[in-house]
């Protein structure tokens, strides 16, 4: 039978989970209460949320994602929800995991997209969102700036050619 408080973490949960761009699953065995909450106020710092729940609660907010994640919710499961960008929270986490030699992913969502967990690594590997916004704006610049030297070329041609005849005389 379904409790109030039940109904209410599921409600909260399936709300975190709209908001999320990238949701992942961790196994946080061995982790101590003081660890996860240190653990939290640097996700917070950086717009993710790591929170422990329970995996038939979890499983029901989940909705239609459900039958994809169920083999993921085994055994103790925590959650992190990333808001801003979908890497960046993910980088947090497994820097601590790697910190405290405990804990580990089990998989996760990216949008509506499963990953396994060895795809959750490889999407940790990838550079942050500002990173990769510098990165395709100088991309970008690459072929104005080429534009701009060769059109200016041959009026700094004239321009010295001019000025050499000046010297000259």
């Amino acid at each position: 039978m379904a409790t109030q408080k039940k109904i209410d973490t599921v409600n909260a949960l399936s709300e975190k989970i709209s908001k999320a761009h990238s949701i992942i699953f961790a196994d946080y065995t061995g982790l101590k209460h003081k660890q996860i909450e240190t653990l939290r106020k640097a996700l917070k710092k950086i717009g993710a949320e790591f929170i422990v729940v329970k995996n038939k609660l979890l499983e029901r907010s989940l909705g239609e994602q459900a039958e994809s994640v169920t083999p993921l919710l085994k055994e103790s499961t925590a959650v992190l929800f990333n808001y801003e960008d979908e890497v960046a929270g993910l980088k947090e986490l497994l820097k601590f995991f790697k910190l405290t030699a405990l804990g580990k992913t089990k998989g996760g969502l990216l949008g509506k997209t499963m990953l396994a967990e060895d795809e959750v690594l490889r999407l940790s590997k990838l550079p942050g969102k500002q990173e990769l916004l510098g990165q395709l704006a100088g991309q970008l610049m690459v072929p104005l700036s080429g534009l701009h030297y060769a059109l200016s070329w041959n009026i700094n041609r004239l321009v010295w050619g001019l000025s050499n005849i000046k010297n000259k005389r």
